[in-house]
């Protein structure tokens, strides 16, 4: 799979585009992520160059997962070195997990859309794990954050459920690329399931809100000297 690959278009049955989960969710503030690049900044870091290439790592342990798993070949020819080492850390700290485990991939990375909702998704695996339907995410980078769970409990789990997908268990693994960085597992809670359920068609009315006033002509008064 390349780093270059299109990005995927959401649409209902009638051809209305609608948007994605990822986007939808990034209506909510995250205090993490602000003091995360302030620290970056102090640092002296390019900024765009440094997101680009740990995004980079994280598309490529995900694709090096999902390809392992549905028995394909990933290509990891538009990678640096690198970034090909990272990937493979991050991806066999995935598979450490997994030796203990008996997984069963029902369908992975596959887009869906909501009609009920109008959003559309793509989750990365879902699959019997130890006899359990479970709804597995996976993150790169330095932790598991609320509006993770918000992305995967709310609208990840909206669209399996409404395209005939049961979910006994929502996972989330954060997959570290460094030996620097945490390994994390969150097992999300029926109380947490719920809420960010809620949490989650809150973002998406804020953005449906949000798109509708960016279509207003508005014209705002002039500043007065």
């Amino acid at each position: 799979m390349s780093k270059t690959k299109a990005h995927t278009v959401y649409k209902l049955k009638d051809g209305t585009r609608v948007g994605g989960v990822t986007t939808i969710v990034g209506v909510l503030n995250k205090p993490a992520l602000l003091d995360w690049a302030n620290r970056i900044g102090l640092e002296g870091t390019e900024m765009k160059r440094y997101v680009d290439d740990k995004a980079d790592i994280g598309t490529l342990a995900h694709d090096m997962v999902i390809s392992k798993l549905k028995g394909t070949d990933c290509d990891t020819s538009d990678y640096s070195a690198n970034q090909i080492e990272q990937a493979t850390w991050a991806a066999n700290s995935f598979w450490n997990w997994a030796k203990d485990r008996k997984i069963k991939p029902l369908i992975c990375e596959t887009p869906l859309v909501s009609e009920k909702y109008c959003f559309g998704g793509t989750e990365d695996i879902y699959a019997e794990i130890d006899d359990a339907r479970e709804l597995l995410d996976l993150k790169s980078g330095s932790g598991i954050y609320p509006e993770h769970i918000t992305q995967v409990s709310g609208g990840y789990e909206i669209l399996l459920e409404e395209n005939g997908y049961k979910i006994d268990r929502t996972r989330i693994l954060n997959i570290p690329r460094t030996n620097n960085e945490n390994w994390g597992e969150l097992i999300v809670s029926d109380k947490q399931r719920e809420l960010h359920r809620k949490l989650f068609l809150g973002c998406l009315n804020i953005y449906n809100l949000q798109k509708e006033l960016r279509n207003e002509k508005v014209v705002y008064p002039k500043k007065h000297e």
